[in-house]
């Protein structure tokens, strides 16, 4: 099981690897990894945001007896830890590989560095749904955008950060 692992890692390196050689002069290695890891899990995020939302919740406000959710933060909570997971999977097996940091404090800095993520998630969907009006699904996805930025800063400087070696 562990070579099946690391042979599954390795094959996904080597893709997105071949994927980065036009682009090696002008992005780094590691960005490259990370737009391609943290690309897919943010397409996964949005997909099955959009099945919960329209499919699983239809739409309708989740009443749990001492509050009420609204079906666009419910289907976020849903979601979430999905994605969490294949997110630090991806963040410490595929794109921030450098890390000398240990795999329980780079979870627990993940931990932290997502909780400013679940913060602005709530804030902006809450904000451009509730009071901009606009379409949760596209809401999620602006919010996604401003999310991925502050996340990726906030994986290289801290959750992940190296000793200052320069990563290709």
């Amino acid at each position: 099981m562990v070579n099946l692992a690391k042979n599954i890692r390795l094959i996904i390196i080597q893709i997105i690897d071949y994927f980065h050689t036009p682009f090696r002069k002008i992005i780094p290695r590691e960005t490259f990894r990370y737009g391609a890891t943290g690309g897919f899990n943010t397409l996964l995020d949005i997909f099955l945001y959009f099945i919960c939302y329209n499919y699983i919740l239809d739409k309708k406000i989740i009443d749990i007896q001492i509050v009420s959710v609204s079906p666009h933060i419910a289907a976020f909570l849903i979601v979430f830890p999905i994605t969490f997971f294949t997110g630090f999977i991806l963040a410490k097996y595929i794109t921030f590989t450098n890390s000398e940091i240990r795999g329980r404090v780079q979870l627990i800095r993940y931990m932290i560095s997502v909780s400013g993520s679940i913060f602005l998630n709530y804030i902006f969907l809450k904000v451009l749904v509730e009071f901009g009006g606009l379409w949760p699904t596209l809401a999620k996805i602006i919010t996604t955008v401003i999310v991925v930025i502050y996340s990726y800063f906030a994986q290289k400087f801290f959750t992940f950060k190296t000793s200052g070696l320069a990563t290709s």
